[in-house]
């Protein structure tokens, strides 16, 4: 008799490397009979994959067990026993004390152990509560199994690089993610081309300092970003190439010369500057001044002149005065970002921001987000709002929000919504951009514009 398939039920948090670990923890658990479930009440095991950038992170995920130990009770009374395990970033900061403070909790898995979870698992089934929050020596990488793609999946992430150097006092990833490590070219290479030959069309890289990336390549040398990239367009299949984090100190000459010379990788950059005034950026230790980023904006520029900006800001980091504050929104101003993410300042726990004088009270900082979030709301829309008009070609990526609606990405990674068939999701098709919204594009397709099956790769 065949055994039926375990249910697994996975909460990301946070970031899109933590949506990448997300997916491999899935396929390391897929030999132990795992199938993933959305719903959290018919799972055998349930996974917060957790983010501990933010404010109060650790309080967030200890209020979500509380709903996972609500749950858990449930299905006890209908004799259905449910695993429960914390992996991600508060696992790696946090480890036993999510066993203490939360009985609820079977195991717990910091990011760079993940290959062993279903060892973990097994452990846990035998009344263990394993706690695996080192760096081992045996890299996740080779030891995760093939990538075996979701359900018709046009786009994916692939990490490439982990950890960070930079050490920005405000800060936790050098002590979550542990120092910079890029994955040898061979290895990426062949996990794309899987993506490939699983009907993938982009392909994301990923990295906390992407653009930092130095892997081994396939001719022994160091390896730039801008050659891994240069070598994942000659895969056939693969129609766009993006990347993201990257830092103002790691765009070389090459990276930006190659938004100029490889169609393939799309004309957006997310590109975090933190902060308008030198002397906060000092305090954060980052590394660059405001007029050597915006000297590096105009050198992108002028490689791409249509490139789309995207970039990081904090506002209330301690001693920011109103002056410095006013930095940071005459660069953001004077750049003009098509995309931005902006945050208040938050102390995280064992990093030299927290321990800084001059803490901003909390009132100046939501005043300040606010100003700030409503001139970036101002440049989005009027970036959007420049591309109505224009025919832009749009990878479809899954149904629409109506019926008979597809959905896709613009090459500036806008959402865009037309009428058409389903048959359209995983090509690329020209679009007659009509309107924009407050979240996305919609258009119609280029009656005269004929698309071919993509090219598959072999298996």
């Amino acid at each position: 008799m065949t055994q039926s398939p375990k249910k697994l039920h996975i909460k990301t948090f946070g970031c899109q490397m933590n949506a990448y670990d997300s997916e491999r923890m899935a396929e390391a658990l897929q030999p132990a009979g795992f199938e993933l479930t959305e719903a959290m009440d018919d799972a055998d095991l349930v996974i917060l994959n957790t983010c501990h950038i933010r404010e109060k992170a650790a309080e967030k995920v200890y209020s979500e067990l509380g709903r996972v130990r609500l749950n858990k009770e449930a299905r006890k009374a209908r004799g259905r026993d449910t695993m429960v395990a914390v992996a991600g970033c508060v696992a790696q900061a946090e480890g036993e004390e999510i066993i203490a403070r939360a009985p609820v909790v079977d195991i717990v898995v910091g990011p760079q152990s993940l290959h062993r979870l279903a060892g973990l698992v097994a452990d846990a089934a035998k009344g263990k509560r394993p706690v695996e929050t080192e760096f081992p020596a045996d890299g996740k990488f080779t030891a995760l199994p093939k990538r075996t793609g979701g359900k018709r999946q046009v786009s994916a992430f692939v990490t490439v690089q982990e950890g960070c150097d930079k050490f920005c006092t405000f800060c936790v990833v050098p002590y979550t993610r542990g120092a910079e490590y890029s994955r040898p070219a061979s290895e990426i290479v062949a996990e794309v081309e899987q993506l490939a030959s699983l009907g993938v069309r982009e392909v994301t890289l990923l990295g906390q300092n992407v653009n930092a990336y130095h892997g081994d390549g396939e001719d022994g040398a160091a390896w730039s970003l801008a050659r891994l990239l240069a070598r994942l367009a000659k895969i056939p299949s693969i129609a766009r190439l993006r990347f993201t984090t990257s830092h103002p100190r790691d765009m070389d000459d090459d990276l930006i010369a190659l938004f100029g010379d490889e169609e393939k990788l799309m004309p957006y950059l997310h590109l975090p500057y933190q902060a308008g005034s030198d002397r906060i950026l000092a305090a954060m230790n980052r590394k660059h001044t405001a007029e050597e980023y915006e000297r590096l904006i105009e050198r992108i520029r002028a490689g791409r002149p249509d490139i789309a900006l995207s970039t990081d800001i904090i506002v209330g980091f301690p001693g920011e005065t109103d002056e410095d504050f006013q930095a940071t929104l005459d660069v953001a101003k004077r750049v003009g970002f098509a995309q931005a993410f902006s945050f208040k300042y938050s102390a995280r726990p064992g990093t030299p921001g927290a321990e800084l004088d001059g803490q901003v009270p909390e009132p100046v900082k939501k005043e300040r987000l606010a100003v700030l979030q409503a001139q970036l709301e101002d440049s989005r829309r009027a970036f959007d709002h420049a591309t109505v008009g224009r025919r832009l070609p749009v990878l479809f990526e899954g149904k629409g929000r109506k019926p008979g609606q597809v959905a896709g990405r613009s090459p500036y990674l806008q959402a865009v919504y037309v009428d058409g068939p389903e048959t359209l999701i995983g090509h690329i098709a020209e679009v007659d951009i009509s309107a924009a919204g407050p979240n996305s594009l919609t258009g119609v397709m280029n009656a005269g514009f004929e698309w071919r099956e993509p090219i598959r790769a072999a298996v």
